[in-house]
């Protein structure tokens, strides 16, 4: 019940952002879920450490400031050609941070750890905004989001009934073959939904889910996104796994923690934001 009731909420937060938040709710949302979802890595690279007799120092205030910065350069007002020298000045900070104060043998290590938290973390979800702020940006997100949350619901409820070959024992033992292709196919007939839908608000003059590209160019983005979605969640397995930890944290009463509900969206973000990219490169035209 617990899980069920903490979706619903979620779900419904992000609808109504989607929908009816302006920019800054949308940056300003998703830079609070990438705090509350950085602070879940430290403490998990600080105890994957002192499993191998080591302490982390990635500083908890360079984390937050990083996170923070990350966002306000996707700001209007600044390029996006600023996100790399930012991210670069924070990398030097933490480098000379680390080699003053840690001892020699982790300053590499931490630098590193601290580095592939922002672009692991933060640098995913400074996409959302990004994407939202696009022409027929709701749309776009809105797509994004379905595709994902899909994806996990079909995996979740096929796989528990019909699994049996595990789809990758060694880093997500719950996981099947059989789950993961239900996956892909609650993806696409969710994306294929959002699609019709799009299509009647646009045929009755209501543009506010506009669509233009066509169906199976959609549906085969969904199948990409939800592979991205797959593997971004078992690649968050991995570090709970080195960690020797279940979830990543509690802050989500049936679900455990921030990071364990957006792991599918850290990969499925940025593989979104380069198709779109490339799509504009060789002018295949907008989503």
């Amino acid at each position: 019940m617990k899980r069920i009731l903490t979706a619903t909420v979620l779900i419904l937060a992000v609808f109504a952002l989607i929908f009816f938040g302006q920019l800054w709710m949308i940056t300003l949302f998703s830079a609070i879920v990438a705090e509350l979802a950085a602070y879940e890595y430290l403490k998990l690279a600080a105890v994957g450490a002192e499993a191998h007799g080591a302490k982390l120092r990635i500083p908890t205030w360079w984390m937050v400031l990083g996170t923070a910065l990350a966002f306000v350069v996707t700001l209007p007002n600044f390029p996006v050609e600023a996100q790399l020298p930012v991210l670069s000045a924070l990398t030097l900070v933490l480098f000379a941070w680390n080699g003053f104060r840690a001892p020699l043998i982790q300053v590499l290590p931490d630098t590193a750890q601290g580095l592939f938290g922002l672009i692991y973390i933060a640098y995913p979800l400074t996409l959302v905004p990004l994407l939202w702020k696009q022409e027929d940006g709701p749309a776009l997100v809105l797509f994004l989001m379905v595709c994902v949350w899909a994806g996990d619901i079909a995996a979740l409820y096929i796989g528990r009934a019909f699994g049996n070959r595990k789809l990758a024992p060694r880093l997500s033992p719950g996981k099947t073959w059989a789950g993961s292709i239900a996956s892909i196919v609650g993806s696409m007939i969710a994306g294929g939904i959002v699609i019709a839908i799009a299509d009647t608000l646009t045929a009755h003059g209501n543009t506010l889910l506009h669509i233009s590209e066509p169906i199976w160019q959609s549906l085969l983005l969904a199948a990409i996104l939800n592979i991205a979605a797959q593997l971004g969640d078992l690649l968050e397995s991995a570090i709970k796994r080195g960690a020797g930890v279940k979830d990543s944290g509690t802050m989500l009463p049936g679900h455990g923690g921030i990071l364990d509900r957006i792991d599918a969206l850290l990969l499925a973000a940025p593989v979104l934001w380069y198709i779109l990219l490339l799509k504009d490169y060789f002018g295949l035209g907008r989503f």
